[in-house]
């Protein structure tokens, strides 16, 4: 089979194409495929010969974008079986077969019925076939070919990245490269023309011009300044078939804006300026601003501005507002209209950027003159200082000058000036001040220790014009006198041990004082000299501020004594010196060997006697033992005990007995048994306690010979009638039992009941001879001796 084309546009079908062509030829190419082995009709000889196969080109052309009203004609198939007489079927599949393509199924002719683009598909792969009409059998083999569609010049070339926005500084040299553009078209790069680029400049000449095969724009002209035209708007063409008459054309805008380089010095608008500033301007204040143009922006216009030269260099001073781009100038000094009425400064601005590549433009900076006149105004007084400090002694009387504070008005006018302090209306005030004259004087007593320092502001204001006023600090600082004397740091625990030793350091104690260091330390530390020697205690002044306090003697005893007091006086260095006392509580206790304090509680006389712990908790065991069972046996005693009351008749008339012990002879309190015992010892009569008597009492001398006079009897019928007429006693019979052991004898009595109330002036000292059997009982009659001497 083969297929014939009448379109031979390829290359590979030039020649081909030329003779079918030139010559007319009604041959086609074709390609041959016969089998092996081929059949003759019925009946015939099989004959088996070599075929011959004849492969030429099979590619069809098709061009695209075909507009006409019949379907185009692309080619045509054939096979050698074909005789032409109908019995060859051809059959087309593949891609667009029978829509896009299609084929006569006698002749073989293939047409195109749609209108085909190349640039969204540039080839179809189609397979042929010729077949037997009567039997459907194959003639030869499927063959696969391959339509191409044929590029037109149908697409313009495009910007895909346009429009653009681009920089180049000013002031470049020419050729400077900007940018560089790309247009891409869509036809057969390989093919004819139809996608050769070829760039031109429609806008933006004489500026700028492009390169026509790369698209690179550059700068076509010297020194372009962005002060004289900063943006400019470029149009640059693409045109395909190489530029030629026919070709399509894209174009894209291209944006390119001059940046700013350091080309131009600052500039004053002015040589001369004036500047009015009151004489009133607080110090620190800005006062004016200076400006110097630069066309340039951004950084290349920063600058700095100085003062070069003039009277007011001390005066004024400038500084740069970085966003403005601004001199500010601002006051160092006050101004005074009487002593200098106008200054005179050159200022200066100059870039803080440069480039030297422009420095034959400069210099970068520039000057200017300004004249600054000062204003006269009405200005409140002006104290002599800034501040005062002043002193005044604690204590001084009410009204004492602490200082005075000196204002006046600067004018030309020179008003008086008048004067008060400026109180807060919760503070108290100690201080006054005259309005005339601007002394200060107290209006209290002062005192350091509760306020050592003082604050106060004093406010000046001329006569005529009051709200002009002025204000100015006084410190008054309160002078210490020597008023408070030295007393103790604090309070002192001090222990003495029980086996001190004479002129032992049982503690140290120190001073403090209210006052100033002046009139406080150095302290001293004495005994008082009106005062006897102590015995057991002395003081030494260790000359730093502190004292110690010694043992005069050997052994001390709590059981005999265990607190003694010592006192003391301390003295200040102040001038005149001033002391004070104070006592010292010396607590005695218990002591292990290396001075460490066991106990400064009295310890029992078991524990005195020596005896052991173990002997003291078997004592205690049994003591409780005991207790337990007197309480086991009065618990079965009262169980069986019969009512005290023994008939519910009468029961004023029952007497109760009760088993209750009385204290014995140390209780005292209960009862004063020696009025029982002997009348003559009594001193007076005795009523109850618990109410106040309404009976008058008999005075001792006469009780004493009225009892010395009676004998039992009559003393007890006295008894009976007292408790008769007593109306504090129950309203019903009561027993009452009185005891008389009869007239004391000449040698007196021995009962220790009197003894209690008598002193003994025995000395007990040669107890502490006897031995140390005897130790305990010397400390107890010795304790008793001593308290009795304290």
């Amino acid at each position: 089979m083969k297929i014939t084309s009448t379109s031979c546009i390829c290359p590979v079908l030039v020649c081909l194409c030329f003779v079918q062509r030139c010559y007319g030829a009604t041959h086609h190419s074709s390609i041959k495929g016969t089998r092996n082995q081929t059949k003759h009709i019925e009946g015939e000889t099989e004959v088996h010969h070599r075929p011959k196969r004849g492969w030429v080109w099979n590619q069809f052309f098709v061009l695209e974008e075909h507009m006409g009203p019949d379907p185009q004609y692309v080619g045509k198939l054939h096979s050698n079986s074909d005789k032409g007489d109908g019995s060859v079927k051809y059959i087309l599949t593949g891609e667009g077969a029978g829509t896009i393509f299609i084929i006569d199924d006698t002749t073989g002719d293939i047409h195109s019925t749609k209108s085909l683009d190349r640039e969204q598909k540039t080839h179809y792969v189609l397979h042929a076939q010729a077949i037997d009409r009567r039997t459907n059998k194959p003639l030869e083999p499927e063959s696969e070919f391959i339509i191409k569609v044929q590029d037109i010049n149908d697409n313009a070339p495009k910007f895909t990245d346009g429009p653009y926005i681009v920089t180049v500084p000013e002031m470049s040299d020419m050729g400077t490269s900007v940018l560089q553009v790309t247009a891409t078209d869509a036809d057969d790069p390989t093919y004819g023309n139809s996608a050769r680029v070829v760039y031109s400049i429609l806008q933006g000449q004489p500026y700028f011009s492009v390169d026509p095969k790369t698209g690179v724009i550059r700068t076509a002209l010297h020194n372009m300044d962005r002060e004289a035209r900063e943006h400019y708007s470029v149009v640059i063409q693409a045109k395909d078939m190489a530029g030629q008459v026919g070709g399509l054309s894209g174009s894209t805008t291209v944006n390119i804006t001059l940046t700013d380089v350091n080309d131009n010095p600052p500039r004053f608008p002015q040589k001369h300026y004036q500047l009015y500033v009151p004489e009133s301007a607080q110090v620190g204040s800005a006062v004016g601003k200076i400006k110097a143009n630069d066309a340039d922006t951004g950084s290349n216009a920063d600058m700095t501005y100085s003062i070069i030269n003039g009277d007011g260099v001390g005066i004024f001073s400038i500084s740069t507002d970085k966003e403005t781009r601004e001199g500010i100038l601002s006051l160092k000094k006050p101004l005074n209209y009487e002593k200098k009425k106008s200054y005179t400064l050159n200022i200066e601005g100059a870039n803080t950027h440069l480039d030297f590549r422009f420095s034959h433009l400069g210099p970068f900076k520039d000057a200017t003159m300004l004249k600054i006149i000062v204003g006269d105004v009405d200005e409140p007084p002006l104290f002599s200082m800034p501040s005062y400090v002043m002193e005044v002694y604690e204590n001084a009387k009410i009204g004492t000058v602490v200082g005075t504070v000196l204002a006046q008005d600067p004018d030309s006018a020179n008003s008086l000036v008048r004067y008060f302090i400026d109180y807060n209306p919760e503070d108290d005030r100690f201080f006054n001040i005259d309005a005339n004259t601007g002394t200060i004087k107290t209006t209290k007593v002062l005192d350091r220790e509760e306020t050592p320092w003082y604050n106060i502001t004093v406010a000046a204001s001329e006569n005529d014009n009051p709200s002009l006023l002025s204000h100015v600090t006084v410190g008054i600082r309160v002078l210490d006198v020597n008023d408070n004397p030295p007393e103790l740091a604090r309070e002192y625990d001090i222990v003495v041990c029980e086996n001190s030793k004479p002129g032992q350091v049982i503690h140290t104690i120190s001073a403090t004082d209210k006052d100033d260091f002046a009139n406080g330390p150095r302290f001293n530390f004495f005994l008082d000299e009106h005062l006897s020697i102590n015995p057991n205690f002395t003081l030494k002044d260790n000359e730093d501020n502190t004292a110690s306090i010694l043992t005069r003697r050997r052994r001390f005893s709590r059981t005999i004594q265990d607190v003694y007091y010592l006192p003391i006086m301390i003295s200040d260095g102040g001038i005149p010196s001033l002391s004070s006392s104070s006592t010292l509580t010396i607590r005695v206790c218990a002591c292990e060997r290396d001075g460490r304090v066991r106990t400064c509680h009295a310890e029992a006389f078991l524990s005195s006697a020596g005896l052991s712990t173990g002997a003291l908790i078997a004592i205690l065991l049994c003591v409780v033992i005991l207790l337990a069972i007197v309480v086991l046996f009065i618990t079965l005693r009262r169980s069986k005990k019969e009512p005290l009351i023994i008939s519910e008749e009468d029961v004023r008339e029952n007497v109760v007995t009760y088993d209750d012990e009385g204290g014995g002879e140390e209780d005292t309190e209960a009862f004063d048994i020696t009025a029982l015992r002997n009348p003559s010892a009594a001193e007076e009569l005795k009523y109850r306690r618990d109410i106040r008597p309404e009976v008058k009492l008999t005075p001792r001398h006469q009780t004493l010979s009225t009892l010395e006079s009676i004998d039992v009897q009559e003393f007890i019928k006295q008894r009976l009638a007292e408790a008769d007429l007593d109306p504090s006693v129950p309203p019903y019979d009561s027993l009452q039992t009185y005891a008389y052991e009869g007239q004391r004898s000449e040698a007196g009595s021995i009962s220790s009941l009197d003894s209690a109330t008598t002193q003994s002036d025995q000395d007990y000292q040669y107890l502490g001879d006897w031995g140390p059997e005897f130790k305990k009982l010397a400390e107890l009659y010795g304790e008793i001796e001593s308290e009795r001497t304290t």
